[in-house]
């Protein structure tokens, strides 16, 4: 955390595992307050933007998927690590088994990426 911290002082930016960048002007303010602010955000910008990055990549992975299976179900939400999809009924244990596909394979990494599914009626009963 503090090379983190010590990079973003240097150069201006912290960047995520797949190289995106956040820049983080507060990092070298002379106000207290600000400053302890860009540490935050030098320590937290990687972790949470790598974090959108893979699900960005497995949401386009997944996508594609659905593609090539010829699945007329539509992923139509993502909040925060989750993704909602409208699923046809006969589409059900095939969507289940390419979305876990896509989720799971959607960014190489020295540990397994591991992802949960479930299913309901609608969106309340879900959990």
């Amino acid at each position: 955390m503090d090379n983190n911290i010590e990079f973003c002082k240097k150069n201006g930016y912290v960047t995520t595992m797949l190289n995106r960048k956040r820049f983080i002007r507060e990092i070298n303010e002379k106000n207290y307050m600000r400053q302890e602010l860009g540490k935050r955000l030098a320590m937290n910008s990687p972790i949470q933007g790598s974090a959108a990055d893979i699900i960005k990549v497995a949401m386009i992975k997944v996508d594609e998927l659905f593609k090539k299976h010829n699945l007329k179900s539509k992923m139509i939400l993502q909040v925060h690590d989750e993704l909602i999809f409208d699923v046809y009924k006969e589409e059900l244990e095939e969507v289940m088994e390419v979305v876990a596909k896509g989720m799971t394979t959607a960014v190489k990494m020295n540990v397994e990426l591991k992802s949960e599914g479930s299913y309901a009626i609608n969106w309340y009963e879900l959990k």
